[in-house]
């Protein structure tokens, strides 16, 4: 493979693990947001309405942050009815051509995300409940996050490709 596909694959992989890394803390985030909903309204009996708000928020962004990680490496669902009985070289060849159905998805995806955050910038979206807070942070990150699955499912491409064509990428 040219040496600017191995150079993009090694950096998509090293920013993907890196934010995917950051986001499984995000658990711990969502799990003492909870918590301190749990203690303050049974112990203390003093609702904090914003913990439910901003677990979810907080469960966004460890799921949408940790996808290009999970896409590297291959903890996602996959659907293999026939897919497990193929050869090695044949499973990358099957993986390269539905990566093309992956991209447009993502893509389309990507150009939704886009409109929505822009929308949401220039008419200050909020959710409507008690604390009121701005959709816009969540909004990039999940741009952010479908960027960075975009990324790795050209990053999985070269390297299905290459084993395809029976070369080990590293």
């Amino acid at each position: 493979m040219p040496t600017f596909i191995v150079n993009y694959v090694r950096i998509v992989d090293a920013i993907s693990t890196r934010f995917g890394r950051i986001a499984m803390l995000l658990i711990f985030v969502m799990i003492g947001t909870l918590l301190l909903d749990a203690i303050t309204r049974n112990v203390i009996e003093i609702p904090l309405f914003w913990c439910v708000e901003l677990a979810q928020f907080t469960l966004a962004a460890y799921y949408i942050m940790g996808g290009a990680y999970s896409m590297q490496l291959e903890t996602h669902v996959r659907m293999d009815l026939l897919y497990d009985r193929l050869s090695e070289r044949n499973k990358a060849r099957m993986d390269s051509f539905t990566a093309i159905f992956l991209v447009v998805y993502l893509i389309v995806l990507l150009i939704g995300s886009i409109s929505s955050t822009i929308y949401a910038i220039e008419t200050n979206q909020r959710l409507f409940s008690m604390w009121n807070p701005s959709v816009i942070p969540i909004k990039v990150i999940m741009v952010l996050g479908i960027v960075l699955m975009l990324l790795q499912a050209f990053s999985i491409f070269f390297k299905d490709l290459a084993k395809a064509r029976g070369v080990e990428m590293a």
